[in-house]
């Protein structure tokens, strides 16, 4: 006797296991519930916002947490967010913030004065590590409660005389002040949902996962599945929940250019996070209109390990020496680069400053001379590369950091007679071993974070979290510190113009590109506008009809 069944639900089942539903596409289908699918190409290494460093993580953090200042989507120009409005002194060090009444945390929570000063002063304690500290340096003592010199969070310039005003005191006036708040290392945290699961200091603690996280951004998590993908769906609670369009968001984790460009073109996908190199020439030439090249302020460099700490003591002579990282530098080709293996319209980084980024041009200058890196090598005692121990170069696994990797390789082989071993990793053990310094020369790229300088210029100053070369040099933090301080445009780009020569004559870093934001996107998406620092508010987001 055969069993009894729904032929509706069978084929039903059938249809979700192929990925359509009546013709249409995933994409279509969850577009039409209002639900956007970006690839964000790597498992992210958390969703802790005072924890993470990576762009791909920060756009997951702008949708679950919200700060006093958010991004415009059109020009990422501050507008209000928790706080509804703010006043700055004559003097320009005084900031005041009055929070929104209708603010809450996802589960019903007030959002208040408290809240923010309890995350900022777990972003700045020493015990907590965060790599982003020093984004909160700019606030008076900060640095100092920072870097254990002072042990009373009171003396730091955060106050909050009511529940609902906040008041930051600034060390020196920051002109792009209102900007940096716009970043995720400022972002607030629920303080009963953190302490629920540990101390105020203890990383790593379960409150980041699903049915634990309590955010107050347009949106909140709803699931996490590991090397697949993290769901967020809007949250009812947020003050302005009722002019965000998208039911929810799904964040992929394709680290496969190949893989990622399929999974677009076969409907799965409306916004990808790359292209594959060879795809985009093709797809210029027919100008195809799901294709994206926006420019923003990236850079596309190797970091050396300029204190390398590992067993073998003659790599770390070689790295600790300027000469033989010029050498390495010189020896790059560029212009190959750019044209053989990125393919997207960048252009040779000769320093690392972006051009133009906040009104800088640097004039110090990386020019390719392979005879001048032969000599270099010589006189550093490794003629040709002999007696030179083999080197190791850290990627992440990535068609696009390959491809580059192996580029290099070549190139420092076949010019200088260096022999450099590939290591690559995923991306979360990658973003571990070099904050570590598990590395010697390693794949380093930099969106920044504000569209000032300083943003690319200070990871390099000594005990800068971010600042992975591990690199020191007094000259260099003392230019920035004057360039901190400097309220005329002329004299601090001066300062920063030679933190630039500085940085071409040590090379703790060798900047190689600077970088198009290169994508694929739906016509059903609207509101995802070119921005310099590749930020995209989704509570602006909207999907159109197909």
């Amino acid at each position: 006797m055969s069993r009894l069944f729904r032929p509706s639900a069978l084929l039903l089942t059938l249809a979700a296991l192929a990925g359509c539903d009546d013709g249409r596409t995933t994409a279509d289908r969850l577009a039409d519930q209002g639900v956007l699918v970006i690839n964000n190409m790597a498992e992210p290494s958390g969703l802790d916002p005072q924890a993470v460093t990576g762009l791909n993580e920060s756009r997951i953090m702008g949708a679950l947490f919200e700060g006093l200042v958010n991004y415009d989507p059109k020009d990422l120009s501050p507008v209000p967010g928790v706080a509804e409005r703010w006043e700055m002194s004559p003097d320009g060090r005084t900031w005041t913030f009055r929070l929104r009444p209708e603010a809450r945390w996802s589960n019903g929570d007030p959002v208040t004065s408290a809240d923010f000063l309890f995350s900022w002063r777990r972003m700045l304690m020493p015990s907590f590590g965060a790599e982003y500290a020093s984004m909160l340096h700019p606030v008076k003592r900060a640095k100092d409660f920072n870097e254990g010199r002072l042990q009373d969070f009171g003396q730091v310039g955060f106050k909050a005389p009511d529940p609902r005003t906040v008041v930051i005191e600034l060390e020196y006036p920051v002109p792009y002040f209102l900007g940096l708040l716009c970043h995720h290392s400022w972002l607030p945290v629920h303080p009963p949902t953190i302490l629920r699961h540990g101390k105020i200091d203890a990383l790593h603690t379960p409150w980041t996962r699903p049915g634990s996280l309590v955010g107050n951004g347009a949106f909140e998590l709803e699931s996490w599945e590991v090397a697949r993908h993290v769901k967020l769906r809007r949250n009812p609670r947020y003050w302005d929940a009722s002019h965000v369009a998208l039911n929810g968001v799904i964040f992929r984790a394709i680290p496969d250019l190949f893989a990622e460009e399929r999974a677009f073109r076969g409907g799965e996908l409306h916004l990808t996070g790359a292209v594959p190199p060879y795809k985009v020439k093709r797809l210029r030439e027919e100008k195809a209109p799901h294709l994206r090249l926006d420019h923003f302020l990236a850079t596309a460099f190797v970091w050396v390990n300029c204190d390398y700490q590992g067993k073998d003591p003659a790599v770390k002579k070689v790295l600790s020496d300027s000469r033989v990282r010029r050498a390495l530098g010189l020896a790059i080709d560029r212009q190959q680069i750019v044209d053989k293996v990125l393919r997207a319209g960048e252009t040779p980084a000769l320093h690392f400053t972006p051009p133009g980024t906040g009104g800088f041009h640097a004039n110090a200058r990386w020019r390719p001379d392979l005879a001048e890196a032969r000599r270099l090598l010589a006189e550093a005692g490794y003629p040709e590369g002999r007696g030179l121990p083999r080197l190791e170069y850290l990627y992440n696994s990535s068609e696009g950091s390959q491809m580059a990797a192996q580029a290099y390789q070549e190139m420092w082989r076949n010019g200088l007679g260096v022999e450099v071993e590939l290591r690559n990793l995923e991306w979360k053990v990658y973003l571990s071993a070099m904050h570590k310094g598990d590395y010697q020369i390693g794949r380093g790229a930099w969106v920044g974070d504000y569209n000032d300088p300083n943003t690319f210029l200070e990871m390099l100053q000594t005990g800068n979290g971010l600042n992975q070369s591990r690199w020191s040099h007094p000259e260099y933090d003392r230019l920035l510190g004057l360039a901190a301080r400097e309220v005329d445009p002329v004299k601090r780009h001066g300062h920063f113009q030679a933190a630039e020569e500085l940085l071409v004559r040590e090379a703790p870093v060798i900047p190689v590109a600077f970088g198009r934001n290169k994508f694929l996107i739906s016509p059903r998406v609207q509101g995802w506008h070119p921005t310099l620092l590749d930020q995209h508010p989704l509570n602006a987001v909207t999907l159109g009809p197909k």
